[in-house]
């Protein structure tokens, strides 16, 4: 077998033709190569839109072998075929998204008592990182090795405890005190020999919500805390339930009789504050104000996943970045897979949409089922619909990529050139040249914003659109700007979209960069050699 990544594909026990299998292999591969080599074409001008991926939706092989072949691609050497690289990234997300979508879905459609808590978790981690090596198997491996160590504290306590049998898990404790001499071996364990905590110091940091995350780092949200410690009680025998509680995700422990509808006969444990037990009064001095009694019940496995797309939501909220962005139309997709005529959320993924400026027919799609779930939206609609109609006219008169030749007059003023590493002199970063105007193109309140009037040369002298380290993309005047003594790649997301290769020194653009900057290329070339020749 010369793919050991297909391996999982095949049975020792079937008949394969192993001929069969290598053409069906290598037709997928010029099939990848032809859908990645013309997206930079497509797409260069904007976001690859979702109806952008059609031609993979109707794949004529197999998707496996596909995906294979993405990987190849995405493992070429290191400085080479950025593009190529890009593009198959985005279509390997696109594709495990789509998979993950539709486990997500039987998920849901399964009876209760068979969705477990951590298979969610992990499909919400899935879906949000799907080029991240994450499988509900590893997972639950690595729970499985925290549930043997709590067993080894248990046995130093009650040799005899009925957790230590081979099949405990399968039938529940009814003994309370047995079942706290579970919870209190857990705490050893978790939060004494592994050092899990509560992550108060970066709350909203989103790797708190991702399972895969909390058991790398050992730290985490109340919610996905509680998850891995519910499944751990579980599985030696302790029935613990989630609560929805307000501000601080808990679980519930019972005391009385089982099922029972009083929230006295419960203890409620905190897994973000160590496994901490806390009474009803407890639980309100938690959070600081009383609750009523709805709020301490438990919920079900659909809600509990709700909860945790929801504060993936809210994170995606609060900055404006392409990271948050795009967190924020990943939590939108798990949210609406759960509850697809919501219509807040339907209304908040158009407008997403509308603001990034992607896939405006989708945009009227999603409106037109707003305005059939909810006819009083029609204000709002109204709008969106207008101005999406807009952007589609505007779209249809684009009449091609504008062509910057530096010969021409009005350029003579600029100094840099596309695919040149710079230095920004005040505020000390690295960043690459992509694209440049011979004077400030941005609006009034831009220039105001951003002070461009202090400068010596003010708005009058060119301009540059530069990829940054840190990932983002700012548009930097020329005064501010000089040579990197020290040029080294930048790690930015859309290195790809505009370079097909990183020399060592400078950065060569793709072909559809390079129709925008025909005469570019040279000019980098001759800067090269005469700035770092003795480099």
């Amino acid at each position: 077998m010369w793919w050991p990544s297909l391996l999982k594909y095949y049975s020792q026990t079937d008949g394969v033709s192993w001929l069969e299998e290598y053409k069906a292999r290598h037709n997928a591969g010029l099939e990848a190569q032809r859908i990645v080599a013309s997206f930079s074409k497509r797409f260069f001008s904007e976001h690859v839109p979702c109806d952008g991926f059609s031609d993979i939706e109707t794949l004529g092989c197999p998707s496996h072998f596909f995906e294979d072949e993405l990987m190849c691609i995405l493992n070429m050497e290191g400085r080479k075929g950025l593009t190529w690289k890009y593009y198959a990234k985005k279509i390997l997300y696109f594709l495990r998204q789509q998979n993950i979508l539709k486990n997500l879905k039987e998920y849901l459609q399964r009876p209760t008592d068979r969705q477990s808590f951590l298979e969610g978790a992990v499909l919400i981690d899935q879906y949000c990182n799907p080029l991240s090596d994450i499988c509900l198997k590893s997972v639950e491996a690595q729970v499985n090795d925290i549930t043997d160590k709590v067993r080894k504290v248990l046995r130093t306590k009650n040799p005899r405890h009925p957790s230590l049998a081979s099949k405990a898990g399968e039938v529940l404790i009814p003994e309370v005190e047995l079942q706290r001499q579970v919870l209190d071996a857990m705490n050893c364990v978790l939060y004494e020999q592994l050092k899990y905590k509560g992550n108060e110091l970066d709350y909203y940091n989103s790797l708190n919500s991702y399972i895969h995350q909390v058991l790398i780092r050992r730290t985490g949200i109340p919610i996905s805390l509680s998850v891995l410690y519910l499944t751990i009680a579980r599985q030696l025998g302790v029935k613990l339930e989630p609560v929805n509680f307000p501000s601080h995700f808990l679980l519930r422990w019972c005391q009385g009789k089982e099922g029972s509808a009083d929230i006295f006969d419960y203890t409620y444990i905190d897994a973000f504050g160590k496994g901490k037990q806390l009474t009803v009064k407890e639980c309100e001095y938690l959070i600081g104000h009383h609750v009523t009694e709805e709020f301490y019940g438990v919920v079900t496995s659909k809600e509990v996943l709700q909860r945790m797309v929801g504060n993936l939501l809210n994170l995606g909220k609060r900055e404006s970045t392409d990271q948050s962005y795009q967190l924020l139309r990943d939590s939108l997709d798990l949210y609406l897979a759960m509850y697809p005529d919501n219509v807040q959320h339907l209304m908040l993924q158009a407008r997403l949409y509308f603001h990034l400026g992607i896939w405006p027919e989708k945009v009227l799609d999603i409106l037109q089922h707003i305005q059939a779930l909810d006819p009083s939206q029609h204000g709002a609609v109204g709008y969106l619909v207008q101005h999406t109609l807009e952007h589609i006219e505007r779209r249809k008169e684009e009449v091609g990529p504008e062509v910057k030749h530096r010969s021409d007059e009005k350029h003579k003023e600029v100094c840099f050139s596309i695919g040149l590493i710079m230095k920004h002199k005040r505020y000390g970063y690295n960043c690459v040249i992509y694209g440049w105007d011979p004077a400030c193109m941005m609006g009034h309140e831009w220039i105001r914003n951003m002070n461009v009037h202090s400068l010596p040369h003010g708005p009058h002298q060119p301009f540059y659109n530069v990829l940054v380290e840190d990932g983002s993309c700012r548009y930097a005047a020329q005064e501010n700007l000089e040579y990197n003594s020290e040029p080294r790649e930048i790690p930015h997301p859309d290195i790809g979209r505009y370079f097909s290769e990183f020399t060592g020194i400078h950065y060569l653009p793709n072909t559809e960069l390079e129709i925008r900057y025909p005469e570019d290329l040279e000019l980098t070339r001759a800067t090269v050699q005469k700035i770092y020749s003795s480099v």
